[in-house]
């Protein structure tokens, strides 16, 4: 898999599925998806790896069974990580230049993206992004692109994700073990707000809320630029499990009840209408009300988005967010939860499907709320090969300087020199 056969694939590992899919960049410059497959995960907790060998086994299945339905072998996936380990946060960096008549370069750019990979964090996690957010020279505030400027300090903002390295691990060798390489880790709700956020939403601002099963992924967006990120210990299993207790039964049949008869409004749920479930072992028969499972529903969920306005406030945007939410991942699916969450936030929401930058009409067994992270990953995946490529006349005499004792480069230095070209990719920019 290379730039030049315009091929990508990703694996999204999560709680309650496991992903693997292949999509491909058409003459038009758009995304096709030529191959998906899923089965469900068992040895995920809370987007957590916990059983190496049952997610293996998951992550084969797919990934055999995509190589054969797209014809096309691949031997690097992208692949996203979240789990309740990832955190972010803001930080300022500066540099004070020696002149202030020099232009500001590419070089003092790479100094204050690399300052950034250093700053402390606790013991066990490491820096997933940096997310360059603006720039500030001398007093000068919000310049996207300081490059050849004029100005003795030169200061950004930006938006650090973190997570522990233990789980970044344990996602790398369940990978290698099916025989493939991590080409890139990426962090879940990036990739969702890739595929179901448009170009506008993102400038108005708006907040993504991608519930999954094991957890709720949260991503903030305001004038074109990422603001927050989080990731939420809760989603759709905590309701099944809510049902399985209050309606005493099986973990089976209350996640079939969820998806078949549930509701995130109980007041509207009708009074007069039941559903009956076998009993266990053959004793008698229950029957379960439409508005009490509604009711279940509706308090967890009620829970899970207080969690969520607690981090839209959190970011310090919530007054700012014109384009409201998107609801996406499977979570979306559970009726009236839209109006749930308009009622409880008071903004704009709609569903958010996977087909905003898809070439094609994309099959309605793809276009689905809880495929958003997995087509997200193929569009990151192609967001990385045209913009963070570097080619291997790469100056060798500047790699030898970033060796580290061991003679290899350091992982970050391969990160902060993306974050770079990205930055500067539209103003022909380019870290070699």
């Amino acid at each position: 898999m290379n730039k030049k056969d315009h091929i990508v694939a990703a694996v999204d590992i999560g709680t309650t599925k496991i992903v693997s899919v292949v999509g491909r960049k058409n003459e038009n410059g758009k995304i096709e998806i030529l191959g998906l497959s899923k089965a469900p995960s068992k040895g995920i907790k809370r987007g957590v790896v916990l059983n190496i060998e049952e997610t293996v086994n998951a992550i084969r299945s797919t990934v055999e069974d995509v190589q054969k339905r797209s014809e096309i072998n691949f031997s690097q996936v992208f692949v996203g990580i979240a789990g309740q380990h990832i955190r972010s946060m803001r930080n300022r960096g500066y540099i004070n230049r020696d002149s202030m008549e020099e232009e500001i370069t590419r070089e003092d750019i790479i100094r204050l993206i690399k300052d950034m990979y250093k700053i402390p964090i606790d013991v066990g996690e490491e820096i997933i992004h940096v997310l360059p957010q603006n720039f500030i020279v001398d007093n000068e505030t919000g310049v996207k692109n300081p490059v050849g400027m004029n100005g003795r300090r030169l200061e950004a903002n930006f938006h650090i994700v973190i997570g522990q390295i233990a789980s970044a691990k344990n996602i790398e060798k369940c990978i290698n073990r099916t025989g493939l390489q991590i080409r890139e880790l990426i962090l879940e709700p990036l990739a969702s707000s890739e595929a179901v956020l448009t170009a506008d939403e993102k400038e108005a601002g708006v907040v993504l809320v991608d519930i999954g099963g094991g957890t709720t992924d949260v991503a903030v967006y305001y004038d074109n630029i990422i603001r927050h990120t989080a990731v939420i210990p809760f989603g759709g299993n905590v309701v099944t499990k809510d049902i399985k207790e209050g309606c005493a039964i099986l973990q089976r049949q209350a996640e079939s009840l969820k998806i078949q008869f549930g509701s995130a409004l109980g007041d509207i749920s009708p009074d007069d209408k039941v559903v009956t479930i076998p009993g266990i072992s053959g004793r008698e028969p229950k029957e379960i009300s439409f508005k009490s499972l509604a009711y279940i529903i509706q308090s967890r969920m009620e829970e899970i988005i207080d969690a969520v306005m607690f981090e839209i406030e959190n970011s310090g945007y919530f007054e700012k967010l014109a384009a409201g939410v998107v609801l996406t991942g499977g979570g979306a699916l559970l009726r009236h939860l839209s109006q749930l969450v308009k009622f409880k936030t008071g903004m704009d929401v709609r569903v958010g499907l996977p087909n905003e930058f898809m070439g094609g009409e994309l099959d309605d067994d793809i276009n689905q709320p809880q495929f958003a992270t997995s087509v997200g990953l193929v569009l990151k995946g192609f967001e990385y090969l045209n913009t963070y490529e570097v080619e291997k006349e790469t100056s060798h005499e500047f790699l030898e300087q970033e060796k580290d004792n061991k003679g290899e480069k350091p992982r970050f230095f391969e990160k902060w020199k993306k974050t770079f070209n990205e930055m500067f990719a539209e103003n022909d920019v380019k870290m070699e």
